[in-house]
């Protein structure tokens, strides 16, 4: 199910390399282009971290999402930016703990649309469903959600690794038109680079990103992103490292900090 004409794969651009499928390529999936693993492997040169930093916040998704479909009980995700399948998407993290959840992906890649039916695999129970819109317009977003969600109960906004596409203040009012939509009871799991362990290596990534797409992205400090939870209760443990938010137990002490940060917050 996805909203507008199934795009041509002659309308992809296989010379631009686009953030959903390098991200892919980091997280050894296979949907990707010839330029994408050179940008990519170019990126990982300049900031050897990258590749970790991907799989960390992968793995953030993975403990937010089971912490709101288990102990919050949302049964309800809007997941912005959701770039290509690969393991443990959020539909299939969800629906593991709350079989009936209903997950709505937005994604505005060409690439992406044409492998929508991999994403809208869902349980019987449950809806997976897919919509073709850009962070840049909540309003379509919110629009094309209303179809499978009820903004009458709770909804969990996801937005992983994507608002640093939106690289002016502008980010601030998209992200804060999307929360004004959702009910009390719903939150926000945010995550995006940030200068935490190597800034010369991650300032440095991003440099070589602007250069190769045209897609921009911005570094934001930690104070800039923790701005994006205004006016919500930040859970604990707060905007941390995405490695160090509630981490599975280990006998050898917290995880190794990464350059990205995250955060998951309850609009009351």
């Amino acid at each position: 199910m996805t909203d507008g004409p199934e795009p041509d794969l002659e309308e992809i651009d296989n010379t631009v390399p686009h953030s959903a499928r390098i991200w892919n390529y980091w997280l050894g999936g296979k949907d990707f282009y010839d330029v994408d693993r050179e940008v990519g492997d170019g990126i990982a040169r300049s900031n050897p971290g990258i590749v970790t930093t991907a799989r960390a916040q992968r793995a953030f998704l993975c403990r937010a999402v089971r912490y709101l479909a288990g102990e919050a009980g949302i049964r309800q995700f809007l997941d912005v930016g959701t770039g290509l399948p690969t393991v443990d998407n959020t539909h299939e993290v969800a629906q593991r703990v709350a079989p009936d959840a209903r997950i709505v992906y937005v994604d505005h890649d060409p690439l992406v649309l044409t492998h929508a039916r991999a994403l809208l695999t869902s349980t019987p129970e449950g809806v997976t469903h897919y919509i073709d819109a850009d962070l840049r317009d909540p309003d379509a977003i919110l629009r094309g959600a209303a179809g499978t969600l009820d903004f009458d109960r709770p909804v969990a906004l996801m937005l992983l690794g994507v608002v640093a596409h939106i690289t002016d203040d502008s980010a601030y009012d998209v992200v804060a038109r999307l929360m004004a939509a959702l009910p009390r009871g719903s939150h926000l799991v945010f995550s995006d680079s940030a200068e935490v362990v190597n800034p010369e290596a991650v300032r440095a990534m991003v440099r070589q990103w602007n250069s190769t797409s045209d897609n921009p992205r911005v570094n934001r400090t930690r104070e800039q992103i923790l701005r994006f939870f205004d006016g919500m209760e930040l859970l604990e443990p707060g905007l941390v490292s995405v490695t160090r938010w509630r981490p599975e137990a280990l006998p050898f002490g917290e995880p190794a900090e990464v350059d990205n940060v995250g955060g998951v917050a309850r609009k009351n």
